[in-house]
């Protein structure tokens, strides 16, 4: 149920699932490169560090392993309280997870140094690191959203209150320079967070479709001003954000589980509760090109860096490689 492509490079991927099970394979031809053992629950987030050397994988009991990709050992084990995600710094072997419990760790790799960012009671539903690589935001279950510096362990801004979201912080994004944070939330709003002040710079109110629905993933673009939300009931919003209003609402069947930009283009990705990946330009937001072939929604789904392939995790207990080639017109 979950993915990641090895930045560096993009034919090793790994893939957690509900066997329990963990493995790192080859996206050239499906061999398994490595089964990451011992997880006796749901490996439910998976990452390959910054220089692609390690890969974590992290199960809801709470067991976290580290392993080394070019000899398969495993090089190091936490077990923390029902684990929700863990995350790799973008430029050092630390690793950041979220639990149950709103406890936030994070670790040196191998060394095992350890801080803690202490939680208010709250799960810490969602996490990431941001682009200064010394400060982390984390969501919570009730709604609070909070920026913490890594040296001091102090939080820096901690945004909550009527201002902030009422319901859980499901998924988080920040724009390419981390001065801006975006988030969104169960009570079908998405934020725009000024991550220097902690102010909420804008408020976007995204389209309820149904009764049960929630902002499940939110994107910054890479390129333009723009940022895109996607719901559980299947809204996918582009929106303007100097003038905070709705560029285009596009057409999507079913319930958006992610959403990833093109590095380099206008265009970005949407997995789907249908099985289906879809590609969308922003600019005027239409359907550019559809890739099927799962039989149940896609959980999770990463792209290549050099955007040569999409890697998928599906309910239907497989994963898939998409090419994302050009095709001759």
């Amino acid at each position: 149920i979950c993915t990641r492509i090895s930045h560096i490079n993009p034919e090793i991927a790994v893939t957690g699932g509900q066997d329990d099970r963990a493995f790192v394979w080859s996206t050239k031809d499906g061999s398994v490169i490595l089964e990451c053992t011992g997880h006796t629950d749901t490996v439910n987030s998976v990452g390959f560090s910054h220089d692609g050397s390690l890969v974590a994988t992290a199960d809801m009991k709470g067991l976290i392993k580290v392993w080394q990709v070019d000899t398969c050992l495993e090089i190091w084990s936490f077990e923390a309280d029902e684990v929700e995600w863990v995350q790799w710094h973008h430029a050092a072997p630390v690793l950041l997870a979220g639990t149950r419990d709103g406890q936030v760790w994070m670790w040196k790799i191998p060394s095992g140094d350890l801080k803690t960012f202490v939680g208010h009671g709250p799960g810490a539903t969602c996490g990431k690191f941001l682009p200064d690589g010394k400060h982390a935001c984390v969501g919570y279950e009730d709604g609070t959203i909070k920026i913490w510096d890594l040296k001091s362990n102090q939080t820096v801004h901690s945004v909550s209150g009527h201002e902030g979201h009422q319901e859980a912080v499901f998924c988080l994004d920040h724009n390419s320079n981390g001065s801006l944070l975006l988030s969104g939330s169960g009570d079908m709003t998405a934020k725009v967070t000024n991550t220097a002040t902690g102010k909420i710079v804008s408020t976007l109110r995204c389209q309820q479709l149904t009764d049960e629905d929630s902002v499940e993933s939110v994107a910054f673009s890479k390129t333009h001003d723009y940022a895109v939300t996607g719901t559980l009931g299947g809204s996918l919003e582009i929106w303007d954000l100097p003038s905070k209003t709705v560029r285009h609402k596009c057409d999507h069947p079913y319930g958006v589980v992610k959403i990833l930009w093109s590095q380099s283009g206008a265009t970005f990705y949407t997995s789907c509760l249908d099985g289906n990946v879809r590609q969308f330009d922003s600019r005027n937001g239409q359907l550019v090109k559809t890739w099927h072939g799962h039989t149940a929604g896609i959980m999770d789904f990463d792209i290549a860096r050099d955007e040569s392939i999409i890697v998928t995790a599906s309910d239907d207990s497989t994963s898939k490689v998409f090419s994302l080639a050009k095709q001759a017109s």
